[in-house]
């Protein structure tokens, strides 16, 4: 495998000794006023938010594996203020109220900026704004040309350098990167210091109400907890009714070696900047606080029965094609190595981004389906769920991309052919250009599939 030889099967934010040791599996009887399930983003937004909001309230967090294990601790960093994977979907679904959730997008970025200040979380937060790229003739036109911000391929490349830039959007104060896990783990420091127990390697097994409490359990511990916050991703939720909302989708990223200063400047890219193409199988990249580059996307692979285990992880094929598309994309850096190559599980929704429900008479709250853009939307969700367990009518939950509840997925083998089917329409949807009819067929039913 060229320049792949050498890397490590290792999510690179992982792959530090500054990564904290797991806290102690949680053994015994326990009450809490909110149990959160999940140790990814989603679970540690909601605990921090929890005793933010109402400082003294006993929080009690559990994580199967290790916090940041898995989605939280192998994405790409991209903190972005789209709650609707995009104003083009956002628009298409929900076109009365999406200038307020765009305002709700932008105002939860600030407030993920505020809280990494406020805790001096050292995660190398910068909010540099997002370049998405045209790079075939039929992408231009979805770059609006007659609009502000769009660039000719010569202003492209002026922001970063590439031969197969034909022309660009810069869209500025809506994105941020970061570290993603050194962000967990300070967002996990951060309420321990509010009084938050996290318990990690501590399994949800079941979960049903009992009187005025929901009951969980664990492998060695019996939990009665007035609230439940549940948020475990792509991986199996507990309530039967939420198990087809969601399909998880592998998706893959490599890492250079560290560039040099010299090979930065060629370049002309500004750390803080991230970049995306508007292809369906689209690549997104970013320079991380240690200079390498970080080319991610592309392929989204959806294994048969929802499938999820590390020996999905390490796809041959999948990571060659991924350095052959970065050699092309940046011919200037041949030879460079890759040290690391991995992989994580997004949690896919028909409608592109996080849908909400609730169970045991309201005492329990959840939110899945991000599709990929976690990183930020899961502050905002965490918030919808508190405010939900909370009896509260909000601004957020007054929303009907908060309320009406999307098309769940066909259980398989329809699942299996269906998005066989979108993965190869969106294929050929990006070689010529032309609209797909099984696509648009599917997004007049409300079914979609996309990472």
């Amino acid at each position: 495998m060229s320049g792949l030889d050498d890397s490590v099967l290792r999510p690179l934010w992982l792959d530090t000794e500054d990564r904290p040791e797991p806290r102690a599996t949680l053994i015994g009887e326990h009450e809490t006023d909110l149990l959160v399930v999940g140790g990814g983003f989603a679970g540690l937004w909601t605990a921090l938010r929890a005793v933010e909001r109402d400082p003294g309230r006993r929080v009690l967090l559990v994580e199967a594996d290790r916090l940041a294990e898995h989605a939280t601790g192998r994405n790409g960093g991209f903190c972005e203020a789209s709650l609707t994977h995009g104003e083009a979907n956002g628009r298409a679904r929900w076109p009365e109220e999406y200038e307020t959730i765009h305002r709700l997008g932008m105002e939860n970025l600030t407030g993920i900026a505020e809280t990494v200040e406020r805790y001096r979380i050292d995660c190398g937060f910068a909010r540099g704004g997002a370049l998405v790229v045209a790079t075939r003739d039929h992408q231009i036109p979805d770059l609006e040309p007659e609009e502000p911000g769009f660039l000719d391929a010569a202003a492209t490349r002026q922001l970063v350098d590439s031969p197969t830039y034909l022309a660009g959007r810069f869209v500025p104060e809506e994105c941020a990167v970061l570290d993603p896990a050194r962000l967990a783990w300070g967002l996990a420091d951060a309420a321990e210091d509010h009084g938050v127990r996290i318990a990690e390697r501590t399994r949800l097994q079941s979960l049903r109400r009992e009187g005025g409490h929901v009951v969980a359990t664990t492998g060695a511990a019996r939990i009665r907890a007035r609230r439940v916050a549940i948020a475990t991703n792509a991986f199996p939720n507990p309530l039967r009714r939420a198990r087809l909302d969601t399909v998880p989708v592998y998706d893959y990223v490599l890492a250079t070696e560290p560039l040099t200063q010299q090979q930065l400047e060629q370049l002309g890219w500004d750390p803080a900047v991230g970049v995306s193409d508007c292809a369906n199988q689209f690549h997104y990249y970013r320079v991380t606080p240690d200079r390498r580059i970080l080319w991610g996307g592309y392929d989204a692979i959806y294994h048969f029965g929802k499938a999820i285990g590390p020996e999905l992880e390490d796809r041959t094929e999948t990571f060659e094609t991924l350095a052959r598309h970065f050699g092309e994309t940046f011919p200037q850096l041949d030879g460079i190595r890759f040290t690391h190559r991995w992989s994580g599980v997004i949690d896919t929704s028909t409608q592109f981004c996080a849908m909400f429900g609730q169970a045991h008479g309201g005492r329990t709250a959840y939110a899945v389906g991000f599709t990929g853009l976690g990183v930020g939307a899961t502050r905002f969700a965490a918030d919808v769920m508190l405010d939900r367990l909370a009896g509260e009518d909000t601004e957020r939950t007054q929303l009907q991309m908060v309320r009406r509840r999307p098309l769940p997925f066909p259980p398989e083998p329809l699942a299996w052919a269906g998005i066989r089917l979108s993965i190869g329409a969106r294929a050929r949807e990006d070689a010529t250009g032309r609209p797909s009819l099984w696509l648009k067929a599917m997004d007049k039913v409300g079914l979609g599939f996309d990472s």
